[in-house]
């Protein structure tokens, strides 16, 4: 049974701060182990068994068998090794990631009880960085003094009988969530506590159906890539619920397999764990006589105009269509047609086979350049979600920094965005904040065509970002940085910087970095970018008179204006 006495050993011979003991994983038995099957010893006398009937003690009325059906969950001895049930407090398992139960605003008050007092005060500081999560979603954060290496903490949602269906899905929702962030982490093993909540009036045993349906059918696709998966009740009724539904949803015999049959609700979810309604299914039907229209049309169009075709009052109206849905279709939802579990094992894969060969760009020092290529779609959900965070933070102490501000317009009209290379102090400078106020500060912008001025002026001696930061930045900012981007003006650009660009049009994006404009002097900047359009940092100025001697430039010591030496 459950033995959290038995089961327990220090680390290191001492116990945590809240007195409990570190549990090991390979200390806490596996679900497939026999000597759970019929073990009823040390339990609570108020939560006699006949309260709970093990639907494997006897077949319901009616048969002694699934009637020839076929089991929709077979059994499968490689999955139900990575299945452990425990009885105990999850912050004292010693696993890769334990899963936090919190509300919108990851607030320490409706996190799980005992977290964040086992945790530390770092935890809570790290978690009001988040911008806090939408139910049925997951995010993840280091685990400070627990003895697991993260937390995961997702939001479950509220439940009402009139929104079941919805509320099942949204738990569903939350279980698949953290095992995603399990493997996107590079993590095996998780402790999963009961995500509903007494606050939010889940019933107990219909959520625990579909946390562990959930947990199957997500094992069944990315059983390779998870260790384990531990499944833990703090209270008697929990842990007797769990005792009796584990069997139908991970048979370990034959025999438990047929019981299952006619012991599993009528309606067990999707290929995902997810609860189907056929009435709001999406159909797609053909067209009537689509072959005959269809062929009509394509001769139609070969031979006539496409005023001649459509009417020219009707034309204006669909191009004008077209083009207001386009502005309001989401790329991720249109890509939604594999299987999610499909796509999330082709995106690991083609992660691993991308790691493994750039390692010999980490050794040059160029960083890691193996992060796969995004599509459209997830380039837009990555740029979305650090445009959520990032409005929803005080960035202030990044832009006190000058690393990054606005311009004016360049000389055709576009607006210009500056960087100033000798601001930028990677000793410290926390990268992923400043990741965050770039995407805020380039978003109005990359809507339309614009250009960035970079000011190397006395920047070699800096610390630099290496080449495989500056592709996941790209990345972030998206196709339409890429596309709108006009032009780079690099002023006084030195040989490292040069090489540098080079290895990024060979090795991030050619059609980028090939927009780089190379300036030697600040006059010949003012061709592109009128002077009074520019803020420049008093060091450039004297940088570049040091640089080029003061040819061809007077500069106003007042006002720190450039004037063009007249010519004798």
């Amino acid at each position: 049974m459950y033995r959290p006495g038995a089961a327990t050993t220090t680390r290191g011979g001492l116990p945590t701060d809240s007195g409990d003991s570190i549990v090991a994983l390979d200390q806490v038995p596996r679900w497939s182990d026999a000597e759970y099957r019929h073990l009823h010893e040390n339990e609570d006398p108020a939560f006699p068994n006949s309260h709970f009937p093990d639907p494997l003690a006897s077949v319901s009325e009616g048969g002694s068998s699934g009637n020839g059906m076929v089991s929709r969950f077979p059994m499968d001895h490689e999955i139900n090794l990575k299945i452990y049930l425990w009885r105990g407090n999850p912050w004292n398992l010693e696993v890769d990631a334990v899963v936090n139960s919190t509300n919108e605003n990851l607030d320490e008050v409706h996190s799980s009880p005992g977290l964040h007092a086992a945790a530390g005060p770092g935890l809570a500081e790290e978690c009001a960085t988040l911008g806090g999560c939408r139910t049925g979603m997951a995010k993840v954060t280091n685990a400070y003094d627990l003895p697991a290496r993260r937390v995961i903490h997702t939001v479950g949602p509220k439940y009402a009988v009139k929104y079941h269906t919805a509320a099942e899905n949204a738990l569903s929702h939350c279980y698949r969530s953290c095992l995603e962030l399990l493997i996107d982490n590079g993590l095996q093993s998780i402790a999963m506590g009961c995500i509903y909540t007494e606050a939010k009036n889940y019933p107990r045993e219909p959520a625990a159906h579909v946390a562990i349906r959930t947990v199957r059918r997500f094992l069944e696709k990315q059983k390779d890539k998870i260790q384990a998966v531990v499944f833990c009740t703090e209270t008697t009724s929990d842990t007797e619920i769990y005792k009796r539904l584990l069997p139908l949803y991970f048979p370990r015999d034959k025999l438990e397999e047929e019981v299952a049959i006619s012991k599993l609700p009528a309606d067990v979810g999707d290929e995902n764990g997810e609860t189907v309604i056929d009435e709001r299914k999406i159909r797609i039907k053909p067209l009537p006589n689509v072959k005959k229209t269809g062929q009509r049309f394509s001769q139609a169009s070969a031979d006539l105009p496409v005023s001649d075709i459509i009417p020219v009052s009707d034309v204006g109206l669909t191009r004008r269509n077209s083009s207001y849905l386009d502005s309001y279709l989401d790329p991720a939802f249109m890509s939604l047609i594999k299987d999610p579990d499909q796509r999330r094992k082709e995106q690991w894969e083609k992660a691993a086979q991308a790691r493994s060969g750039w390692n010999f760009a980490k050794m040059l020092g160029y960083g890691d350049l193996g992060c796969p290529p995004l599509s459209a779609a997830e380039e837009y959900s990555l740029h979305s979600r650090y445009l959520s965070k990032a409005n929803s933070l005080n960035l202030s102490e990044i832009a006190e920094m000058k690393i990054v501000y606005r311009g004016g317009v360049d000389s055709e009209g576009r607006p210009v965005m500056v960087v100033v290379g000798a601001h930028f102090l990677l000793r410290c400078l926390d990268l992923e904040r400043f990741v965050l106020y770039v995407v805020k500060e380039f978003e109005p912008l990359i809507q339309k065509p614009y250009s960035i001025v970079y000011f190397h002026s006395a920047a070699s001696l800096q610390t630099q970002p290496d080449l495989g930061w500056m592709k996941r930045l790209q990345q972030i900012l998206g196709r339409k940085h890429q596309r709108n981007l006009h032009a780079m003006y690099i002023l006084h650009p030195t040989f490292g910087l040069k090489a540098a660009i080079l290895a990024l049009q060979m090795f991030v994006d050619n059609a980028v970095w090939k927009k780089v404009v190379y300036v030697d002097r600040l006059l010949q900047l003012f061709k592109y970018v009128p002077r009074e359009q520019l803020t420049i940092p008093d060091f450039v100025f004297q940088h570049d008179l040091e640089v080029n001697g003061g040819k061809g430039l007077i500069v106003d010591p007042r006002t720190k204006y450039v004037y063009q030496r007249p010519q004798i």
